[in-house]
């Protein structure tokens, strides 16, 4: 996992106490959350909207460009990820790397740690759907080993670049809308925060609707869950690399299980 040594603004030191959540939540190393107060740059209401369509458009290109195999679609994959954060850059300069921050030996236990926490509120998500609606079934989880060496490569290296892009589909909406809320509504910094971790993981699972044959209580349950637990490791670190991660571990994770499994379905 890569690292930035991008520089985060610290939060307001006239922020009181009771503006931020508990230790569970968030942790007291004085980081905030970039751009939704001014720091370390400001967007108008006009750059958050272009921001946001620069996420529509990227992921408008991942499910839209023909995928024959895992080796061609790393092309949308990597649009995926870098439409936006082309965008974001072009319109907060150097400051776009404020998303990112240096992964220490703690971030990558708290990886490891949201990984595990979403596994358990996932399959136990999935235990209730699947009893009361059925759920359906992953086709990049179900397909996952079956192609060539080059092609299983190729899908573990796509799938890395769009899970940190589906950190950025979530994490810069829940961004504008903590902006709106915080800095127009002028809502509490708290109830912002709740507000816009539950809008941003609604907006998440509703792009994998198609996913899961318009399913919608796979999505907004199973997927919206899973989401908010994601979401609360980017809350909690005030840093991308650590809710992508998660992302990846449990992912890869269920992946991984599948080209085992494939793969010894083969070879019989």
């Amino acid at each position: 996992m890569s690292s930035s040594n991008a520089h985060v603004q610290p939060a307001h030191e006239s922020m009181p106490p009771t503006e931020r959540f508990g230790r569970l939540i968030e942790r007291r190393d004085d980081a905030d959350f970039p751009f939704y107060n001014g720091v370390p740059t400001a967007l108008s209401i006009r750059q958050w909207l272009l921001v946001w369509a620069s996420v529509v458009v990227g992921f408008a290109a991942l499910v839209l460009i023909p995928q024959p195999n895992n080796v061609v679609a790393l092309i949308p994959r990597i649009l995926f990820v870098g439409i936006p954060l082309v965008v974001l850059a072009t319109v907060t300069r150097e400051h776009w790397r404020a998303l990112f921050r240096r992964v220490r030996g703690r971030d990558v236990l708290t990886m490891i740690g949201f990984a595990l926490l979403n596994m358990v509120v996932t399959f136990a998500l999935a235990f209730i759907v699947s009893s009361l609606f059925g759920v359906s079934s992953n086709e990049a989880i179900d397909e996952a080993g079956k192609g060539s060496t080059l092609d299983t490569v190729a899908f573990y290296v796509g799938t890395g670049f769009q899970l940190v892009g589906e950190e950025v589909f979530t994490i810069l909406p829940f961004l504008a809308v903590l902006y709106f809320l915080f800095a127009k509504a002028k809502v509490s910094r708290k109830t912002a925060i709740v507000l816009a971790w539950l809008l941003s993981s609604a907006w998440f699972a509703a792009a994998h609707l198609p996913t899961y044959d318009w399913n919608f209580a796979q999505a907004f349950i199973i997927i919206g869950g899973a989401r908010v637990v994601l979401t609360l490791a980017y809350i909690r670190t005030k840093n991308l690399w650590v809710s992508a991660g998660a992302h990846i571990i449990n992912d890869w994770t269920l992946f991984t299980q599948a080209v085992v499994v494939n793969a010894a379905l083969m070879a019989i």
